[in-house]
């Protein structure tokens, strides 16, 4: 038997190859859609990729079954519930799927989405029962899959189901059965999922808050409350995904003259610079969106810019564009055009507008100063509600990150802006969006809201309602 998992840092996402080497046959589980790593692993171990199975359909980054299908052959598995438009192999509880010496046994566990399966694998070269257990987005470490991405209205009785799978399929397990679960630290797709990528059964159940004794009703209220922000566009990737995403094929990578960039800008085209952050500082074009080439952009992006959008980069090395290519592509940004491949002096000898500064990363004790001056920035706080109730910056605007491309243009441009999250990270993904809306004054409150109270400067409590 042979077991890889392969995990994508920043989005937190995890994947498996699980194989029979005897036979020669082997099973994906969850493909990301750069799918060269799996073919390249198969067949350093000879194996032949037969099946793709889907633990659910995701709504945080869209699935490479149908490349992966396109390439290989293989048929792809999704359990009956998730209604999935492409071609595939519906899967119920209880079926088994034989791999030689490998039997995978499917559970049906709802709770995440009422399609969510988990497969247990048996290696029956040294026993008949489950080894381990390909969990997807039910069980993690640490935690479980929050129940709302499927519509809050649904939230609730997911809950309930989740509460269900855990009594009747997980706590049935050996405590020795080896958690791989579809997420690490990361992904939106928990609450607080650990940052070791696998665990056991035992331990979950020991150590796992989630899984702590309670009622039902208990669990429910538990389990739909202080969830986090939830993914950029998660209602387009779940339908992408259910619909079965575009095959993307071999990547090339397809340089622009500034010439022929500009017709593309004048059609709405979006200008994505990725370069580091002190070369944007020091110049750049007018209107473009800044998010760094690093393991946030997939995170980033569905906050500053609409999926539908065709988009040119700005690189800083041409060797950079498969990289950035898969961060969008994994979110549902398919209409990358291609990257820009005249220089910035270039496009300053055309005549062409060019910019400087913008952006402005300020310590908690810098905006303090500012708001006790003549002309004090709004201080937009983006966290969720939950967070922004236990203490915020005194006068701060609640503007949670997934409801900013709404709420920004009720913003006067003209009027600084001081963006604050909770440690800088979410403040990062929404000052692009104030970049790119051609605020004048941008500040990025650095160390967010947790370096404000280390500060010891104050808080106010309580919630008032986000701009409408």
């Amino acid at each position: 038997m042979y077991i890889q998992q392969f995990f994508i840092e920043g989005i937190g996402c995890a994947s498996y190859l699980v194989g029979c080497e005897a036979h020669g046959v082997a099973a994906v589980v969850d493909p990301d859609r750069d799918i060269q790593k799996y073919l390249d692993v198969a067949r350093s171990k000879n194996l032949k990729i037969t099946h793709i199975i889907e633990t659910h359909l995701h709504a945080d980054h869209v699935s490479g079954n149908t490349e992966l299908a396109d390439r290989t052959g293989a048929a792809i598995y999704v359990h009956e519930l998730g209604n999935a438009e492409f071609e595939h192999q519906a899967l119920h509880g209880g079926d088994v799927i034989e791999l030689g010496n490998i039997r995978l046994h499917i559970r049906h566990t709802p709770g995440h989405t009422p399609e969510s399966i988990t497969v247990l694998v048996a290696d029956t070269t040294r026993a008949d029962e489950a080894w381990m257990a390909l969990t997807g987005d039910t069980l993690f470490v640490g935690d479980i899959g929050r129940p709302d991405l499927v519509g809050i209205e649904a939230a609730r009785g997911l809950a309930g189901q989740m509460y269900d799978t855990l009594h009747s399929e997980f706590f049935t397990l050996s405590d020795g059965v080896v958690i791989y679960p579809g997420h690490g630290a990361g992904s939106l797709c928990g609450k607080s999922i650990g940052s070791v990528r696998s665990t056991s059964m035992g331990y979950e159940k020991h150590h796992n808050p989630a899984l702590t004794p309670r009622e039902k009703s208990e669990f429910v209220d538990y389990a739909t409350s202080n969830l986090p922000e939830q993914p950029a566009n998660h209602t387009r990737i779940k339908a992408m995904n259910r619909k079965g995403p575009r095959v993307l094929g071999e990547l090339q990578a397809r340089g622009l003259s500034i010439q022929d960039a500009v017709p593309y800008f004048r059609q709405g085209a979006a200008l994505l610079d990725t370069r580091p952050k002190a070369d944007y500082v020091e110049k750049h074009i007018p209107g473009s969106v800044h998010l760094e080439a690093d393991d946030q952009l997939s995170n980033r992006i569905g906050f500053a810019l609409p999926p539908e959008v065709p988009v040119i980069l700005l690189l800083q090395n041409p060797e950079d564009y498969a990289h950035v290519r898969y961060s969008l592509a994994r979110v549902g940004f398919d209409e990358v055009v291609g990257y820009l491949a005249d220089s910035l002096a270039t496009w300053e000898a055309m005549g062409l507008p060019i910019a400087s500064g913008d952006v402005q990363d300020i310590e908690p004790a810098e905006l303090n100063e500012l708001l006790n001056s003549a002309e004090p920035p709004v201080v937009v706080d983006v966290r969720e509600s939950w967070e922004y109730a236990q203490g915020h910056v005194p006068g701060a605007v609640l503007m949670p990150l997934g409801q900013l491309t709404r709420l920004v243009d009720t913003l006067n441009p003209e009027h600084p802006v001081a963006v604050i999250c909770a440690t800088g990270s979410r403040s990062q993904s929404a000052t692009a969006l104030f970049g790119k809306k051609g605020f004048k004054t941008v500040y990025n409150v650095l160390g967010g809201t947790m370096y404000w109270m280390q500060n010891g400067l104050p808080l106010e409590h309580g919630i008032k309602e986000a701009v409408q």
